[in-house]
């Protein structure tokens, strides 16, 4: 009898076989249908799929690795750490349905009311907590209702954390999780050690790499003596390098504070670079990862999108590059990361044990911070796994975003806006609503979807839909034809790239009879819309007109009701959280 080849590879503590067999197996049994929808491996040793639910896409993650089992196993195991955390649902409005049920996040969830005087309620954070989130003491109680129940009647949903200094548990917010940390910390594994020295190794990561970055830290290189140590890992570098991208790759430990690689990247081709960073115990892996995190979801031919290093270390320093580095890694770096003369020594570190031995001693660099660190264990789907918050460290936006940029500012807009294509108001509340969304000091730049949490998939109106845009569509609802002018050519010039051409060609007619009925000149439009129909076409000049008059309203929007039950792609979200919900009863 043969048996199967079994593959065991530094960092993890089962066989990618025996993972892979076991995600897809769960994964099956749990209800989600997954496919794998594309391969890379541009060069040797540097694999990466990208995985999706065929009934849900919404729901994807991307795996890495030096072969082709190393990175399917990166993606299931990515699946099941953004299933188990609820993360592919972070962005998203629940419904009625699941903001009243039993439970909304995790049954050992907590509810606390909003006090009448709207201050923070007893029992959720603690001390340190509240000095590090409000230290102005300017936070209201509603500022912290979470996105997906938008249940501002039941009140603050907040999740358990077992504070690591003593193990007692802290209520955090969930709101305060979803707006500062989105997917930072969080990971899966083979067992709970496993899980959470990935996700410990991922905080140093994002952590260091923002330093680096901010700081405009030169960096040692790491010596072709030490690189050779790991041959698929110089393979991979020689054969960009034969492609004509020079690699540079660096100890990125700080001196031996960390285990962190950075690898950067150069394309002489057009002059830009993209750096790399990865992190993990074993100096082995931390570097493999960092260059298969390189050419993630990328062929050779995709390096090409990236920027020139600049001299401008305050530009290089702002939170938006960072921000952007966070999301694709494709912004600033500074000239004065390749000096010659670094600001710290070559550190041939090495912090590699069993993975429990591995969690000690990530722990242990913590307390050397004198940072606290908060876990959350999660096993209700099978799979070991974990979100991670390290106050100070891994915040991937300030805390200040939970007064400035809180996902939860436009839930109290939810109905009103859903239902306005079939609203009958008065004119004067169109107008009204567009003062009400200036002194909200809503960004006109802000999608409608995300501004309230819908998926709207694709095929739609609201998908693309900004605040500046319903501007313009309530400017025409309330009469105002100066006001919706401007808002037209705002949305010509900052939203038409994203339009259909018949959107386009509406808008343009639109733009043209605004500018007519406008003009000084006592103008007859008899006069003119034969050419304007041959210009547009009949049928939107008719509609044009329709709305100019406020006998249509809100061009191409659809009622969505309440429980968003015209919205397929809501629909197939809200499908595979059930899933969930269901898997987390049963635990």
């Amino acid at each position: 009898m043969q048996t199967t080849k079994q593959t065991f590879i530094p960092g993890k503590d089962a066989a990618l076989e025996d993972s892979i067999s076991r995600f897809q197996q769960k994964l099956t049994q749990l209800g989600f249908n997954i496919e794998e929808a594309s391969w890379l491996n541009p060069i040797p040793n540097v694999w990466s799929v990208h995985i999706r639910d065929k009934d849900c896409p919404l729901c994807f993650t991307n795996g890495k690795g030096a072969t082709k089992k190393a990175a399917l196993a990166s993606a299931l195991g990515e699946y099941f750490e953004r299933l188990s955390t609820n993360y592919f649902f972070a962005d998203f409005y629940l419904g009625k349905n699941i903001a009243e049920s039993e439970f909304v996040h995790y049954p050992n969830e907590k509810w606390f009311p909003l006090p009448s005087d709207n201050s923070l309620p007893t029992g959720i954070l603690d001390e340190q907590l509240h000095q590090f989130y409000d230290p102005d003491q300017s936070l209201a109680a509603s500022d912290l209702v979470d996105l997906q129940s938008g249940n501002g009647q039941r009140g603050i949903c907040a999740l358990p954390f077992v504070r690591q200094s003593d193990l007692e548990t802290v209520y955090i917010p969930m709101n305060i999780i979803g707006n500062l940390y989105v997917s930072n910390g969080m990971s899966a594994g083979n067992n709970r050690d496993e899980a959470r020295v990935q996700a410990l190794s991922e905080i140093f990561e994002r952590f260091v790499k923002n330093r680096i970055i901010a700081e405009a830290i030169s960096l040692p290189e790491i010596p072709n003596e030490v690189i050779k140590r790991y041959p698929p890992v110089t393979e991979a570098i020689e054969k960009l390098e034969a492609e004509g991208f020079p690699i540079y790759a660096y100890d990125a430990s700080l001196g031996g504070q960390y285990p962190v690689i950075c690898v950067v990247l150069f394309n002489p081709a057009n002059g830009t670079c993209f750096a790399s960073f990865g992190a993990h115990p074993d100096f082995g892996v931390a570097l493999e990862r960092t260059v298969t995190e390189l050419l993630q979801g990328r062929s050779l031919k995709d390096l090409d999108v990236f920027n020139a290093p600049t001299f401008d270390n305050e530009e290089v320093a702002e939170y938006t590059n960072l921000e952007t580095h966070f999301i694709d890694s494709s912004g600033l770096i500074s000239w004065d990361l390749f000096k010659q003369q670094p600001d710290y020594p070559f550190a041939d570190w090495n912090f590699s044990g069993t993975s429990e031995q591995e969690f000690v001693t990530l722990m242990q660099i913590f307390r050397q911070q004198q940072t606290d660190v908060y876990i959350a264990d999660y096993c209700h789907l099978g799979v070991d796994a974990c979100r991670i918050i390290a106050p100070g460290m891994s915040e991937i936006y300030p805390a200040e975003d939970l007064l400035m940029a809180n996902n939860n500012m436009g839930q109290h807009l939810r109905d009103t806006i859903l239902s306005l294509p079939s609203s009958q108001w008065e004119p004067e509340a169109y107008l009204a609503l567009i003062e009400q969304l200036d002194q909200e000091g809503l960004d006109d730049f802000i999608r409608i979807r995300e501004l309230l949490g819908i998926a709207t998939g694709s095929n739609n109106v609201w998908s693309s839909l900004r605040i500046g845009e319903l501007k313009s569509m309530l400017a025409l609802a309330g009469g105002d034809l100066d006001q919706a002018l401007s808002w037209v050519e705002w949305t010509q010039e900052f939203n038409a790239s994203l339009f259909t051409e018949e959107r386009r060609n509406y808008y343009r007619c639109l733009q043209t009879l605004l500018l007519m009925v406008l003009d000084a000149e006592d103008r007859e439009p008899e006069q003119f819309n034969p050419a304007f129909n041959r210009m547009y076409g009949a049928e939107t000049v008719t509609t044009v007109w329709k709305n100019i008059h406020g006998e249509q309203r809100f061009y191409g929007l659809i009622d969505v009701d309440q429980d968003l039950t015209v919205l397929p792609a809501h629909q197939s979200l809200l499908h595979a959280y059930n899933k969930l919900q269901t898997a987390k009863r049963l635990a």
